[in-house]
Order: structure tokens, then sequence, then C-alpha cells
């Protein structure tokens, strides 16, 4: 069969409004306009305020984005730093820092040994050194410090079960946090005789909440053990909860393990938080784009959340519903969750991506579904492209579009349909983004 795909302009410019997405999120430039050094002061410009130091400063950098991040940081001219980035990003932090690779979404010892240098580092710091900590998406997995009797491998296979169940990020970051040395502000204890810690942040959680970024290792968790307790007893059975996690759990609801950071603990009272940008930044970027190439934009207020397949058919009806007189390009954001079928493959994007396919069939339309970071799900695909006759082009392989969603396999079904996207890491993370576009008809 042919390999040519329907509606080339259309794909082409959806592929111009992701990829003009991703460049209002550049981690580098954005971490650069955020610093401002005027001799041996350094600022932090923010909206709300312009905190200074002057004297030494550590770096910490972690996440998808830690490269870039640590990179416009060359501007504080930091003594030491530590960046921490996923296995196979590739490239040298600023001078001064090093750079350890490590696992995710699943952690591995390398982050736990990386994490434990973090940790050294920061309670080490004299009071006159700065913390400038740097967070992206991705850090949640790459800093790993396990508490109490829980190891690396309960760690392991509690997020690996949690990450299959479907459970959102917020749930899964309540459990990882009351499992945790560094999350749920831990760093924030850990750095609490230094000059204080600025974090910025670059968000790849539905609405930049701090405490969720990165499990939040700097700022207060509204979340407790109790809270850990009922997301692990609706989301997995008893015989999938490490004992030792079990264990853990159990004790800090007694109150014979401390709870993580609450508000107003005086470890925080010199930390300052600030985000840098997130999904709406994106979302906001690709529609601008929409509009230079023609189309009416319409950005979904809501951001997509949930079962991935809801999400792909509800974007195709808000697409159909739009005028017709004119093209139009719909975009959204968010960060959708799919139940995984033992033996599937395939991630959140390409799952809503396949079920917009199916929705779209026989009609005029692309759908791009992709994860700014460049990787989705246990895949080396950004994501996908799908158009009104993906699914024909399917079952002309042999394929049915049904029945790739049921057993979660959407990765396969668009590869033999030739829409998958691939970039490579971006270097950047802001959650996902979909830009659904048709012509005037």
């Amino acid at each position: 069969m042919s390999e040519e795909r329907s509606h080339p302009v259309l794909r082409t410019a959806a592929r111009a409004c992701f990829d003009a997405a991703l460049a209002s999120v550049d981690p580098r430039r954005l971490v650069g306009q955020a610093l401002r050094r005027e001799g041996d002061v350094l600022r932090l410009e923010t909206r709300d305020a312009a905190p200074s130091h002057a004297g030494p400063l550590l770096l910490v950098a972690a996440g998808k984005a830690a490269l870039g991040m640590a990179r416009g940081a060359a501007v504080a001219r930091p003594d030491v730093g530590i960046v921490i980035v996923p296995h196979g990003a590739a490239g040298d932090g600023p001078p001064g820092t090093v750079v350890f690779h490590a696992a995710h979404p699943v952690p591995d010892a390398a982050g736990e040994q990386a994490t434990a240098r973090v940790l050294d580092a920061v309670r080490s710091a004299g009071p006159e050194t700065l913390v400038l900590l740097l967070l992206s998406g991705g850090a949640s997995a790459l800093l790993v410090a396990p508490a109490g009797d829980v190891t690396l491998a309960d760690t392991r296979e509690l997020t690996a079960a949690l990450l299959a169940s479907g459970a959102d990020i917020t749930a899964l970051n309540a459990v990882r946090k009351h499992c945790s040395r560094v999350k749920g502000g831990g760093l924030a204890r850990a750095a609490r005789d230094t000059a204080g810690v600025w974090t910025l942040l670059l968000s790849d959680v539905v609405g930049d909440d701090p405490t969720t970024i990165a499990s939040g290792p700097a700022v207060a968790d509204p979340t407790t053990f109790a809270d850990a307790r009922d997301v692990l007893e609706h989301w997995l059975a008893p015989e999938a909860v490490p004992l030792r996690v079990r264990a853990h759990i159990a004790a800090g609801i007694a109150g014979r393990v401390m709870e993580t950071v609450k508000p107003g603990d005086p470890v925080l009272a010199r930390v300052t938080t600030h985000v840098l940008a997130g999904n709406r930044t994106a979302v906001q970027a690709a529609a601008a784009a929409a509009r230079r190439l023609g189309f009416e934009p319409h950005e979904i207020a809501e951001p997509l959340r949930d079962d991935a397949e809801a999400a792909g058919r509800r974007v195709v009806a808000l697409l159909e519903s739009l005028p017709r007189q004119r093209p139009v390009a719909l975009v959204a954001g968010g960060e959708t969750t799919v139940r995984v079928v033992r033996g599937g493959r395939g991630g959140r994007s390409q799952h809503l991506a396949l079920a917009a396919a199916v929705a779209l069939a026989g009609r005029p339309g692309v759908v791009l579904a992709a994860g700014t970071d460049g990787i989705d799900g246990p895949t080396d695909d950004a994501g996908a492209c799908v158009d009104g006759d993906t699914v024909a082009r399917g079952r002309a392989r042999g394929l049915d579009a049904a029945a790739a969603l049921a057993a979660s396999a959407s990765n396969p079904f668009l590869d033999a349909t030739g829409d998958l996207i691939r970039t490579g890491p971006t270097g950047t993370n802001v959650a996902d983004l979909v830009v659904a576009l048709r012509p005037a008809c």
C-alpha cells in the first residue's frame, strides 16, 4: 500500500504550531530572563519581588529541561553545580557543574546516587550559600531518596505499578512524597542552614502547582500519609504495594514517621519559588502560530485530563462544532491518563491521537497530539499526527483501530499508518499539546 498520508498542508501547519510551542518554553531563555547579575549581586526578577544574593551559590538542576535551565543560569556563576538529567540527554552543563544521568519514569540506582550527592552538597552548604534549584518535568523520578526502610527496589516497583494503574500525577506524587527524603519539602529541610533556596520551575503539570511539580522538594506539601494510603487503596490491589511501603505509610499515619513539610514550617522562611512557564504558555504560542498560518484559533480553556481516549473524541467533537466558513485551529494542553493493558505499547498522546482518528474517520482535518518533552510513554516517539484516513490506512494493513485502543497498543498501529511523530528529546517539558486543524468546508 502507498505510505502517502492525507492533508500534507494541514500536517505541516500542525507541526509548525507544535514547534512554535516548543520555542516558547525554551528553558535556557526563560532562566536567563529571570536572573540578572550586577557585579557581586545576583537578582531574581519576578513579577512580585526581586530578591538578591551576594555570596556563594550552589546550583541544583533536575528534570528533562535541566541542562537548558542550568545553561540559562550561567550568568549566576555557580561555585558548585549538580545537574541530573534522563539517560540519553546529551551535552554539558555550565562551568563548575557536574552532570549525572538517571532513569525516567521509573528511577534507578544512578538517580539514587546522584540525589545523595545533591543532599550531601545542600547539607554541607554554609549559611552564606544560596541554593539555586532548577526543576522541570521528570525530576520526580530523577530525584530519588527512599525514606525509612523503603528501598530503591520498592520505589521502582511502586512507581511502575502506579504508572500502569492510570493514576494521575497528583495521586502519584502524594505517594512518592511520603516515601522520600527529598520530595514534599525534603530538600528545603536539608537546606535549613543555608542562606536560602531560590526555586525556578518549568511546569509540566496542569495548573502549575509548585507542590506537584517535581513532587515539591522545596515547598510545603498539602497531602498527608493518610492521603497516600487512600491513593494506594484506590488504584492498586494490596498485593501490588511493596510490604515496606505499606509499613512506612502505616507508621506515618500512626505518627512514628515525620510528615512532609507543611505550611508555616520554619525551613520555608527563606525559600522563594517562581514558575517560569507551563503548559498554558505552549498552548498560547501554538494558537498564535495557527493564526499566523491563516487559521482561526480556538483554545480549549479547560486542560485535558483523565482518560486519553475520551479526550481524543472530545477534541474531534469540538473541532467539528467550529464554524466551517474558514480554516480553524483547536489547541489544547494537559496531561491525560491511560490504563495500560499488559503487552500494550504506546503513550497517552498516541492513545489520544488514535481515538481522535477513529472519531475523525472519513472527514477532513488533522489532529496532532504530542508530549513537549519529545517522549510519549515508554516509546521513542513524541506522539502522532492523524487524519481522516488514518483508520482506513490501518485497515488496509490488516489492523483494527478499536482493537488497538482496547489493547492500549496505539504505537504499532500508528507506526503502520505512518502517523508517528519523532523529535527526540526536546530539552523542555510542559506536559502535552494537542493541535487540531480543519480546512474551510
